[in-house]
């Protein structure tokens, strides 16, 4: 009995690592490596089968045009017209006045955030739904 759960274990110890092996294969492509002097800055959808990209070559950007059967230069810049610092974000407060800023300053910035997955969602709505469900206080009988 024991034998058999060791060979069933490592039977999928092996499946495991296979699977491993075979995405990290997949998600890189053999013999191409990532090039820093290459890459996509962005791209918009245009129209069903088209698209324009802002692709940073070496210290130049190329606005090329993709369709589904053909990729065209339509203009080559410089590299400091679409490569910006991004800016801080500031939240206008009013301290004068009871409303809050159009974001809760307790919303600190996390992957999960604003997500199912994230917890301050599950305890907002959680807490949402305890004020709905709770009864006021009665006032005193006349």
């Amino acid at each position: 009995m024991i034998q058999l759960l060791i060979q069933v274990a490592l039977t999928l110890l092996v499946v495991l690592l296979l699977m491993w092996g075979l995405a990290r294969v997949i998600r890189r492509p053999l013999g191409i490596r990532g090039n820093e002097s290459l890459s996509v800055l962005g791209s918009q959808q245009v129209g069903r089968g088209a698209a324009v990209a802002v692709v940073r070559v070496a210290d130049r950007a190329l606005v090329i045009g993709i369709t589904d059967t053909q990729v065209s230069l339509l203009v080559e810049h410089d590299l400091e017209a679409f490569v910006t610092e991004p800016e801080e974000e500031h939240i206008p407060v009013d301290l004068e006045g009871s409303e809050l800023p159009g974001r809760h300053p307790a919303a600190a910035g996390g992957r999960l955030d604003g997500s199912v997955l994230s917890p301050r969602t599950w305890m907002s709505a959680v807490d949402s739904l305890r004020e709905r469900t709770a009864r006021p206080e009665r006032t005193a009988r006349r």
